[in-house]
Formats: C-alpha cells, structure tokens, sequence
C-alpha cells in the first residue's frame, strides 16, 4: 500500500491543482471585463435568460431546474459557468447514442421471449405492473427459477463472494465503483491472479473517480500484467468539463454466468470493517443463482462493450443449463444516466405506490425531490406503517444536513425515521408489506437518480423477502429514533442550514 501512495496523492493533487487554475483563470477573466460593465452585465444577463429558457424547456427534475434557474438569475457570469461545467448531466450526444444502441441490442437480441410476465399477471396484478414497466423502459425482464441469498453484511457478502470466485471455471466479471488496496482486494486480487493464469477470463470495470486516492495511476496496466482484462470508467482527467457527474455506481460480480452479486458493497476494508472511517459499517448485498442471473451479465458485457468500442458474444457467456427450480420471482435491472427514463427513481416510486400495511427503507442518503417526499408522505398518512434508517455518523455531512432536512415533513405525517447509531448505514433496501423487497446500488438522492449508472434486483415473493425484513428490524434495535422533539432541540443555525443546504440539493 506505502508504495502506491505517493503516486496516487500525486495524481490526486495534481488534478485538483489543475483544475484550480482554470477556476481561476476563469475568475480572471471575468474580473478583466468588470471595468465595462454596463456592455459585460447586459451580455451576461441576456445570455443567462437564454440559458434559462433552455433549462425550462429540459425534461429534467423540476427541483433540478429550479436551482439552477435562480443561481443562474442572480449570479448570471458565475452561475452561467458553473452551470456549462456541472448542470449537464450527460457525457455528451455520441455516448448517449452509443449506449442507447447497446442497450437496445441487448434487450432485442439477448433475452429470450419472457413467458415469466404472463404467468405472473394471472396470479400478482401489482407485481406484474412494476415488472412491465422494468421490461419495457429498462429492457431487463422478469425471471423464475433463480435462487436469492440476502447478505445483511459486508462481511457475509465478502465470504460469500470469495467462495464464489474460487469455483469460477469459465469466467469472471467485477464492475465496482470503487476498489481500494487492501485487505479485502489483496484476497480477491490473489483468486483473480490464480484464475487467470489457469486460462480463466477474468474481466474488472472501475470507475475513476470512485478510484482516484484508492488505486494508482494506470492500474489497468498493472493487471494486464497478471492476465487481467480491465476497463477504467470515465478516466478524470484534469479539465473542467460535465462529464465528471457521470459515474459508474454499478457493484456487479458474476461467475460462469451461473451465480451474480450486487448490492451496497465496494470492494474496499471499510465495507468489511478491516478499517473504521465512519465507526461501524452497515452494508447488505444479495446473490443470484440460476435464470436471473443473465441479466447480470448483459449488464456487465454491454458496459464492456461501451467502454471497448467492440460488441462482446453476449451468447457465448450465457450457460446452457441451470437447475435452479423456484416459484418466486426476480428481476435485476440497470439504470443509466444517457437516457431520459429515470429507472431507478421509478422502482422505488412504484414499490412505494404499492404498499398497504407496511414499507420500510434503508438508505444512506435521503435527499428527496418533491414528488418522492409526497409518495412516502402521502403513504403514512394512508395509514401505512413507512420506516426509513438512515445513517448515524455521516460519510458526508453537507448531504447528511440534507438527509436530516428531509426529516420534519416525513414525520409530521407520520414515517418514522432511525438513525444507525453505531456507525455508517450504506445499505440500499425496499420491503413492502412481506411481498416485494428491493436490493442494489441505488441511493435515495439526485446523483443515483439522475447522474450515475447505477443497478439492482426487484424481488418478488419467496424467503428472502423475510430476511430482507427480518434485517431492517434487527438494525432498528441498533438506532435511535428520530423525533419531532429531537428535531425541535437541534440549534436554529442548524436547522437554517439545513433550509440552505436542502434548497441545493438537487447540486450536490
């Protein structure tokens, strides 16, 4: 670890160095043209209207707009920049079209014709809506015959996972957004470099920027070395430019195509607590085994082929047989950034449409836009029984004065809300009502809505639905409830940032 430091601090400073000097040189030249003002205010006003005009003409979160729109109209030269560096939200049109040609192709081509759907419509009318609606704006369909195993740890999740990576035989695929030397690589990496050398495909995709302090400069390179295909999402480079607010949030781990993870955990020490940051780390995780599965891997290899520019065999990774025979269902689906259909935030929309006697939610950040706090507001008031944990030591504490704004309206109306006093809740979890249960990647914020490539599994039915619970209500023993009293004793200028902060959001 020693010896990738100083190169990864290195890269690390010289970008954020870089990136000052061009904040700078931008702020200089402003300040060059100060002395004209009349003609430089009247220019930057007229050009800000215009940029305005274009922000209501978007189809993106009205929240989103609102922001922008007012710090565009009150500081037009600055709002204006800030604006063309970080308002827009995609990589660009040529990346948006090659995604959606990929995606297209994997849901036309590499998904047998689902019989799954019409079955469930004749025994699950609610559950067979939230599906089509995944099938046919996600384009990932409806499985039987695929067994769960609910991790409802990091640690869990990581035994399960090695055990998995040293039976692999054919090939092995891990999309992380962040890997970290460690403990817990240093053990995959060893099973990694073993299997390669026995003739294994072994494939990793990592995002950049969840890697930028974590790995060196050019680790791809190192892998090579040990017969280690790798693809680095979205490499940072030292420009200011909008692409940075794309992510690949995506943690996906599959096997011969026979077993799938996903879930909150990153391969870093803190998701298995070898390291403390936050105190105790809560994350949770699931495994897929039979039919499901395949959509993991139509994830992975169409993101592979994103970032490669060349079309993989999706066929050749898909395993002929599976004896995996179960009455539940399971539907893995991916969410991405490129297109207008916001997948993610729609799940949850739905799995909250449906509950009737209960919904309970683990999420680490709750910064909700206005149409989500209604849906869970108007929920308990329905006289839903709505719980939410959240955090009790926060990994960033602007967002988490947003999570604790969101707090009062929720309450007022009956949710009750649960901070995790031991530590950092990371976990990402839906359970309504003993039926439905949700598990993956997905925050309760504007970036995984709106900005990262992010993924997770709908689940249907069967035993897991009760461990998903039976975890929610063991990690509530362990926190504190949040009430209208507490949110009362908390200092004004707190609750006044918060008010700031939360008006920002859609930003952060």
């Amino acid at each position: 670890m020693k010896e990738h430091l100083k190169p990864v601090l290195s890269r690390s400073l010289i970008i954020a160095l870089l990136l000052v000097v061009q904040i700078l040189a931008l702020v200089l030249v402003v300040l060059r043209f100060s002395d004209r003002y009349l003609w430089y205010s009247g220019l930057s006003h007229f050009l800000a209207l215009i940029v305005v005009f274009y922000i209501l003409r978007d189809k993106s979160n009205p929240a989103y707009k609102l922001a922008w729109i007012i710090v565009i109209l009150l500081l037009p030269v600055f709002g204006l920049l800030c604006y063309a560096i970080f308002g827009n939200r995609k990589l660009g049109r040529a990346a948006s079209k090659k995604m959606e040609d990929l995606t297209a192709r994997s849901a036309r081509n590499y998904f047998r014709k689902n019989a799954v759907l019409p079955y469930m419509e004749s025994t699950d009318t609610d559950g067979a809506a939230m599906s089509r609606y995944l099938e046919n704006y996600a384009g990932y369909p409806l499985f039987r015959n695929t067994e769960t195993k609910y991790f409802p740890s990091g640690e869990e999740y990581f035994a399960a996972l090695t055990s998995a990576l040293r039976k692999a035989r054919s090939f092995i695929f891990l999309e992380y957004f962040i890997v970290a030397e460690g403990e817990m690589w240093d053990a995959i990496l060893a099973i990694l470099k073993e299997k390669a050398e026995a003739g294994v495909d072994v494939r990793l995709i990592y995002d950049d920027f969840g890697c930028l302090i974590t790995l060196p400069s050019n680790y791809q390179r190192e892998l090579a070395r040990y017969g280690i295909k790798c693809c680095v999402f979205n490499p940072v480079m030292p420009v200011l430019n909008s692409g940075l607010n794309n992510r690949d949030h995506r943690k996906i781990c599959v096997v011969d195509g026979n077993i799938g993870f996903t879930g909150g955990v990153n391969i870093a020490d803190e998701y298995i607590n070898r390291k403390r940051r936050f105190g105790h780390w809560k994350d949770i995780g699931i495994a897929l085994s039979g039919d499901g599965v395949w959509s993991l891997t139509v994830m992975f290899l169409t993101m592979w082929s994103y970032l490669t520019g060349k079309i993989e065999p999706f066929e050749d990774f898909r395993p002929s047989v599976i004896h995996t025979v179960t009455d539940s269902f399971v539907q893995p689906y991916a969410d991405s950034p490129l297109d207008r259909e916001h997948v993610g935030e729609t799940a949850y929309m739905n799995l909250v449409a449906k509950a009737r006697q209960s919904l309970y939610i683990m999420t680490p950040y709750l910064v909700l836009d206005n149409e989500m706090r209604t849906m869970l507001v108007n929920s308990a008031k329905s006289g839903v029984d709505v719980r939410i944990i959240t955090p009790g030591i926060p990994d960033k504490r602007f967002v988490f004065a947003v999570t604790r704004a969101n707090y009062a309206p929720l309450i007022e109306a009956g949710v009750r809300i649960f901070e995790y006093s031991p530590g950092f809740l990371h976990a990402k979890s839906f359970v309504v009502d003993d039926k439905y249960a949700a598990v993956g990647t997905v925050n309760m914020d504007f970036r995984s809505f709106y900005l990262h490539f992010e993924c997770g599994t709908l689940l249907y039915g069967g035993d897991v639905i009760a461990d998903v619970k039976s975890d929610f209500t063991e990690t509530q023993k362990m926190c504190r409830e949040i009430t209208a009293q507490r949110l009362a004793a908390q200092p004004w200028y707190k609750r006044l940032l918060q008010v700031f902060l939360s008006f920002f959001s859609p930003m952060m």
